[in-house]
């Protein structure tokens, strides 16, 4: 996985405006890019949601595990890394 070196800091964002930030910016990910979410909690829902929505199709890679700040590289794999639905 090649980092971009894009960080996204939703800490300052209100709640209902993280997912969709958080998602456009993986969605504008080239396989294989990555960036760094940096969450003012952990951002385990957010796993799941990508679990079901995009299966096989991510890496998830805690930096940092709070108890502030925590920091998770997501990145989109590439097509030979990713699993069949």
């Amino acid at each position: 996985m090649t980092a971009t070196n894009h960080e996204l800091d939703v800490r300052q964002e209100i709640p209902a405006r993280r997912h969709e930030l958080i998602f456009s910016t993986y969605g504008a990910l080239a396989p294989g890019e990555s960036f760094v979410l940096v969450n003012d909690h952990d951002p385990k829902p957010l796993y799941y949601q990508f679990a079901a929505e995009h299966t096989g199709q991510f890496d998830w890679d805690y930096l940092e595990q709070g108890p502030e700040v925590w920091r998770v590289r997501i990145g989109r794999v590439t097509a030979d890394r990713a699993s069949p639905e």
